[in-house]
């Protein structure tokens, strides 16, 4: 198995410049348009498919034009081989700070995120 995470950090820097800039067409580009999110509110699973949470992200002000600060980073990376990857991130949108676990594939286009599951901590 190849130790290079440069492919898969790739897609991983992708997703966290769409984010930050709130750019849907980025987030298309990382994320498979089969994946989705999941989240827990309340005790109850929340899901919420690709296309749908990207419309939300066109709708609203992203975190850079509001100047808000930018902290992303990568916390772990496990490959169980060449075409999968369990990524766990963090990042934040002010007032949120999220942890991220993404799960990534290699297709026959590169690498995607195929699952999004998160938890976030509100903070003034």
């Amino acid at each position: 198995m190849s130790q290079d995470r440069s492919s898969v950090e790739s897609v991983v820097q992708t997703y966290f410049d769409g984010l930050y800039e709130s750019n849907a067409d980025k987030l298309a580009e990382a994320f498979h348009p089969s994946a989705d999110l999941r989240w827990v509110e309340k005790g109850e699973l929340k899901v919420l498919t690709v296309p749908d949470w990207l419309a939300l992200v066109r709708k609203r002000t992203s975190a850079k034009a509001e100047g808000k600060p930018r902290e992303d980073f990568i916390v772990t990376i496990d490959r169980s081989d060449d075409n999968t990857a369990f990524i766990k991130v963090r990042c934040q949108l002010p007032p949120r700070y999220f942890t991220d676990y993404l799960v990534a594939m290699k297709l026959a286009d590169g690498w995607q995120i195929v699952s999004k599951s998160y938890r976030y901590d509100l903070r003034d």
